[in-house]
């Protein structure tokens, strides 16, 4: 049987960067923390989108789409959740100054209430994928009062099963549980959420019992894990890509034959081999092979010393200075990986330094291109469940978050093509054509595609691991006294 007092601690990888704005990365906290819900949710074991704060929803016209809210639902304020508060909460994300990728003024058009439950969006052009767009964790929806300041609040505004009570900012999140939650009996009494950058720190503390998950474990740390009887890992193929992000817009990188040099000059299979131990695949472009979109093309480059050095000369490149891998501290494994990359770089004569830093330091100098190469790791469906999010944002010339500044016309073309594209195996199409661009173009070089890997006591009762990190706390969770 359940303890109804029982708390939690759960240490994530990353803080929340810009206050609690729904816009921003503190979405995902505040999904994952179990305090905001969506109209729609992706249920990943699926693979389809699945009814939440909205129980049904219809393409009524060409460029509109009706969501009927749930019946009886109330914010933790005790406010009613109706489509005029749904509308607010849309709103704000749409007239942010940096709204959210994946909802955002050029995708989405207007948010009405048609009636007391119905809410309606509006697009530009005909959009098969706002129900997926509806699911990401941007659109989340807080109670009007969390408005009424200067910056969001969420504390007491959401509809989930917890509700944030107090915080340590850039340190941890303490949550009760919410004792008219919706979706029924909350088993936890509350958790906190702490914000741990060091992945070794976070593998430590759920071996002590400080903490009862831990997110994303570095596989260095896997083998002790392994070895604790009182702790599990949870392992699944996740759509995330660690990769060496090239700044297209600045020499030499702005040169297509130097960027192919630098992807001939890796050893994919040896740095999965290596720094990853087995526990991530070597990559093949800018999808896994396994994914539907992929194509049948993709396939792993395989190292090419000598035809790097010819790409060199083609290029023109002169070593008039070292370049820099800026190698993102949040995965620890990414200081070993810049390592194998500088001594592969060093065999065609390219001289490397590596520079280690957190990703919210970095983050500005890398949308206005001020930097070389960085490593990091983009998550495929991280904005909606369907690569056009990640695609669009991350390549079209215009993306929000286009860090490696490419620009392709066709690339783009095919992109603007698939979002208005319903049938599913004709968007997919479009996608593997667009992914054959951005591997012909070298825009970047895609290392391995990397596993989901959480720990968590064995006491932990009916927890369920979330390879996109969106669902952590959940009203079943349950432990037993201790």
């Amino acid at each position: 049987m359940a303890d109804l007092d029982q708390r939690i601690v759960v240490d994530n990888f990353r803080a929340p960067v810009a206050d609690w704005a729904l816009e921003s990365d503190a979405a995902y906290i505040l999904s994952l923390s179990g305090c905001l819900e969506t109209l729609t949710r992706y249920d990943e074991t699926a693979g389809e989108i699945v009814p939440s704060l909205a129980t049904e929803w219809n393409q009524v016209s060409p460029t509109e789409w009706d969501f009927t809210l749930r019946e009886g639902v109330q914010f933790q304020d005790g406010t009613e959740l109706t489509a005029e508060t749904v509308v607010t909460s849309l709103q704000n994300v749409l007239d942010a100054e940096v709204p959210a990728r994946a909802f955002s003024p050029t995708v989405v058009s207007g948010v009405e209430a048609v009636d007391d439950r119905t809410v309606r969006i509006t697009t530009p052009a005909e959009s098969p994928l706002v129900p997926y767009r509806l699911a990401s964790v941007n659109t989340g929806v807080l109670a009007p009062g969390a408005f009424e300041g200067e910056a969001v609040d969420p504390f007491g505004h959401c509809t989930g099963p917890f509700t944030p009570v107090s915080e340590e900012p850039k340190q941890s999140l303490t949550l009760d549980r919410n004792e008219n939650y919706w979706g029924g009996q909350v088993q936890l009494a509350g958790a906190e959420v702490r914000f741990i950058t060091d992945g070794a720190t976070r593998a430590t503390q759920v071996q002590t019992g400080e903490a009862d998950v831990s997110l994303s474990i570095p596989v260095a740390n896997l083998p002790a894990l392994e070895a604790d009887s009182n702790v599990e890992v949870l392992k699944t193929d996740s759509p995330r890509t660690a990769t060496l992000y090239m700044n297209n817009g600045r020499a030499p990188f702005d040169d297509v034959d130097f960027r192919k040099a630098v992807s001939s000059a890796l050893d994919l299979e040896a740095l999965a081999d290596s720094v990853y131990e087995g526990a991530a695949l070597p990559g093949t472009g800018p999808f896994a092979s396994s994914e539907p979109w992929a194509g049948e093309s993709a396939e792993t480059p395989q190292q090419d010393v000598e035809a790097a050095k010819e790409l060199l000369a083609a290029s023109g490149y002169t070593a008039e200075r070292p370049l820099e891998i800026i190698a993102i501290v949040e995965r620890a494994e990414f200081a070993d990986v810049a390592t194998v990359v500088q001594e592969n770089l060093k065999s065609i004569g390219v001289p490397v330094t590596i520079r280690t830093a957190e990703y919210a330091a970095v983050e500005p100098d890398l949308l206005a291109g001020d930097y070389d190469m960085v490593l990091s790791q983009r998550n495929r469906l991280i904005d909606i469940a369907d690569p056009i999010g990640f695609l669009t944002a991350d390549y079209t010339c215009d993306g929000s978050y286009n860090i490696s500044h490419f620009c392709d016309k066709e690339y783009d073309r095919l992109i603007a093509e698939a979002a208005g594209t319903a049938d599913t195996e004709q968007r997919y199409q479009l996608y593997a054509r667009a992914g054959q661009i951005l591997q012909e173009q070298a825009a970047n070089v895609w290392l391995v595609n990397e596993q989901a890997i959480d720990a968590v006591r064995t006491d932990l009762q009916n927890h369920a691991q979330d390879p996109l990190a969106r669902y952590v706390l959940r009203a079943e969770t349950t432990k037993p006294a201790s």
